[in-house]
């Protein structure tokens, strides 16, 4: 049963629990078999909560679209259930085996869709790197090939899901880390428009409003579905994005129109791509011109500019002094440098002396950055592509801190993100879709940006590149 399952995608599994053909108890037993088999080779599950999911799964679980079906949670804010340990990557709350209090938005609409959680994915310290090689939980390993990382920071929802243990996981994105994980493993990674998912009930925004939550998937028939279940805001948000016409399952199999399309084709520092990103986003062109679109030259200027990044590190610095001190007033001690790695801690130190007006500086550069953005679709595009992550996944280990370089290594993982954080600051819908594979067989994710509040068209434009290039049909070397 177990190899049946781990080749279905959450919305097959779905179906055969509501026809009768399986059981959700056999779906669960599947997926903790999956997770105690190859999980040893990942480490992509490190809180394993498979006692409970038996009993949930035995119950009367709520009729909702994914009734019955295994499903993880990361490790991270946002992702907490009243009662579950959760660490953050974090060596000092693993040491007090600190709980959470309350469940989330995001995770009480999981439930409400029928979604069984049978366990935590691994996170990098703090959530605050692209890779997941926290000194508190050691490395999660991609499954098609684990001497290279899963990416970060959803890197154990990212290498759980592609090796079939589930066939999605909750994941989250401040800066890319739905978005490249998703590229590092070959899976479908939609980061949402702002406020259509609320972080509520203890979150209104975090880090000027650049994070978000959602999911990696298989299928984007299964984040189109997800994304109906748990979309919709919560009072008091200061975010609420436009609601949806009709449901987004219905736009998978809709036809986009013929689409003006624009692509960035060079770093933003004006240097060549990486060979293989390259490659991605030149294949993905020319199958979109066979499809009919309309490809041209053209992509929004402010993504070249200067503006961008020294504000969001500023933001990004000074919102982890403040993760830090809120931890501290937790366990009743003030954090120290031997608390964290210690490029984390060089972090927070720089963003403790961050002042009031450089952070309201930043936040208008923001507000600038986003105007400039948001015009180029007003100009008559529809897309924009780029290259998800600045190269193919790197190996394990090769981006670790260190007290003799502090900061190089925090400098390199950022260096992977440089087309993905420009949308967490935009807050506008981006997905990053499996469609390249490297010359040494790693997946190279290529990412497509709509207008702000636009998911429908990119789950359509998703779907028809998803019938051509079948990623589904690719195996890891470590699956179930």
């Amino acid at each position: 049963m177990t190899d049946r399952w781990s080749n279905e995608d959450a919305t097959a599994q779905a179906e055969a629990v509501r026809t009768g053909e399986v059981k959700p108890i056999e779906l669960v037993e599947a997926a903790i078999e999956a997770s105690e088999r190859i999980n040893p080779r990942l480490n992509a599950v490190i809180h394993q909560h498979y006692e409970r999911a038996r009993e949930e799964a035995q119950r009367d679980l709520p009729d909702g679209p994914f009734r019955g079906v295994p499903f993880l949670l990361k490790d991270l804010a946002g992702g907490h259930r009243a009662g579950d340990p959760i660490h953050w990557g974090t060596r000092f709350l693993k040491q007090v085996d600190y709980r959470a209090t309350t469940t989330s938005n995001i995770v009480r609409r999981f439930a409400e869709a029928g979604l069984v959680v049978i366990g935590r994915t691994n996170v990098p310290e703090l959530g605050a790197w692209s890779i997941t090689e926290p000194d508190a939980y050691g490395p999660t390993r991609n499954p098609w090939n684990p001497d290279h990382a899963a990416g970060g920071s959803s890197g154990g929802a990212a290498a759980a899901t592609a090796a079939g243990i589930v066939p999605f996981a909750h994941a989250s994105d401040g800066g890319g880390s739905i978005r490249n994980p998703a590229s590092q493993c070959g899976l479908v990674g939609l980061k949402p428009s702002r406020g259509r998912i609320s972080l509520g009930p203890e979150t209104a925004e975090s880090w000027a409003g650049m994070t978000f939550e959602f999911a990696v998937t298989r299928s984007v028939r299964d984040a189109a579905t997800l994304l109906d279940c748990v979309e919709g805001p919560m009072s008091g948000d200061p975010y609420v994005a436009t609601p949806p016409s009709r449901p987004y399952a219905d736009e998978v199999g809709t036809h986009p129109g013929t689409l003006r399309i624009g692509f960035v084709d060079r770093h933003p520092d004006g240097s060549e791509l990486h060979p293989e990103c390259d490659s991605a986003v030149r294949d993905a062109l020319r199958l979109l011109e066979t499809l009919g679109h309309h490809v041209e030259s053209g992509s929004p200027s402010a993504l070249f500019g200067e503006l961008l990044m020294p504000a969001a590190f500023h933001v990004i610095s000074s919102s982890q002094a403040r993760d830090v001190e809120r931890f501290g007033e937790i366990l009743g001690r003030p954090l120290g440098p031997d608390d964290l790695d210690v490029d984390n801690w060089t972090v927070a130190e720089i963003g403790r002396s961050v002042t009031a007006t450089q952070y309201l500086a930043a936040i208008e550069a923001f507000n600038q950055f986003r105007r400039q953005m948001a015009g180029w679709w007003d100009d008559g595009w529809d897309i924009l592509v780029t290259p998800t992550v600045t190269r193919p996944s790197p190996l394990v280990g090769e981006i670790v801190p260190s007290a003799d370089a502090p900061m190089d290594a925090f400098s390199r993982s950022g260096a992977l993100l440089p087309f993905c954080v420009p949308f967490n600051v935009t807050g506008q819908p981006a997905i990053s879709l499996p469609l390249h594979m490297s010359g040494d067989g790693l997946p190279v994710g290529v990412q497509f940006v709509a207008a702000a509040g636009r998911e429908d068209l990119l789950f359509r434009l998703a779907a028809q590149l998803e019938t051509e290039v079948r990623w589904s049909e690719r195996r890891p070397m470590i699956h179930a």
